[in-house]
């Protein structure tokens, strides 16, 4: 089975599952946001694979599925996500690290079809780094908040907010909450009271997880300093928020139309990452979102057969 002249990974040469370890959104390792890839992972069920995503133990796992060849031409190469307790439609780190993991010299583009459709990543070498970068599903721009009442949900200051811009939920494939504060040290002063936000989201819209962008940066080639946070965790280095975030930038005209930005993340988790990002505006919104960055590998090895 090939795709381009590619040869798809089969079983490990153990007769187990093949995985490789990735580190997206960076091009040092221990750093960026980790990923796990099962490169074939054909014969897993759902239920296999979120105890395998429980046991990595990273903010998300992908699954690849190969295909017969003139099939995956048409659809992309199937890829399903799975974090520790369930399955995610689409997750920007998750896609290109697959990508880019799937990559082999000679092939421009390596498209994945997730649940949300075809996601295709263009990738290159630079260097001996690889750099991908990906179309992102348009963008969905939804409800508006109170800045007081985000305020008081975040632990900050309405002082400390931009309340020039709104606090807007956008999609990518994936809803973030966008909230712009004014310095490095309003967005590291953070504390969400996560009852009070399930409880507050309970009667709106679908809503993750906050996504706080902040033009004080720490390095002068980032346009904005970043953060995620869930409550399970916070993530490193996103790229789907990243995409919803340069979405609304474009629509507000805080950023041109089709500029190439940097967004960083990561510092406060100690696994600092760039985001290289861009959407075009169109009438009060945007289209064509990318979300590109650098990934390198870290580690490869195989799950027995029969031990899920």
């Amino acid at each position: 089975m090939t795709l381009g002249g590619m040869a798809a990974p089969l079983l490990a040469a153990g007769g187990g599952y093949a995985f490789e370890y990735w580190d997206v959104f960076t091009d040092r390792r221990f750093t960026g946001n980790p990923l796990a890839v099962f490169t074939s992972a054909t014969g897993l069920n759902p239920e296999q694979m979120t105890a395998i995503a429980r046991e990595t133990n990273l903010s998300e796992t992908t699954f690849v599925f190969r295909r017969p060849a003139a099939e995956e031409a048409r659809k992309g190469i199937r890829t399903r996500i799975f974090t520790p307790s369930a399955e995610y439609d689409f997750a920007g780190h998750t896609a290109l690290g697959t990508a880019i993991s799937l990559w082999r010299p000679g092939m421009k583009q390596v498209t994945l079809e997730m649940n949300v459709g075809a996601v295709p990543v263009e990738i290159h070498s630079e260097g001996g780094r690889l750099y991908g970068e990906m179309l992102q599903p348009e963008p969905k721009f939804g409800e508006e908040h109170d800045p007081s009442a985000i305020a008081r949900l975040t632990g900050l200051a309405l002082s400390a907010i931009d309340t020039t811009y709104p606090i807007q939920n956008v999609s990518t494939g994936r809803p973030n909450l966008i909230v712009m504060v004014k310095d490095l040290a309003a967005i590291r002063s953070i504390q969400v009271d996560w009852p009070a936000v399930a409880a507050y989201f309970a009667g709106g819209e679908k809503q993750r997880s906050f996504y706080f962008l902040t033009p004080q940066t720490e390095s002068a080639e980032a346009r904005f300093h970043a953060r995620k946070l869930t409550p399970r965790t916070e993530d490193p280095v996103t790229g789907s928020a990243a995409g919803s975030a340069i979405a609304w930038l474009v629509a507000r005209k805080i950023v041109g139309s089709g500029e190439r930005i940097v967004i960083e993340q990561g510092a406060e988790v100690s696994r600092p990452g760039k985001l290289y990002v861009s959407a075009e505006r169109s009438g009060a919104g945007a289209t064509r979102v990318r979300a590109g960055g650098y990934a390198v590998k870290v580690w490869t090895g195989e799950l027995p057969a029969g031990s899920v």
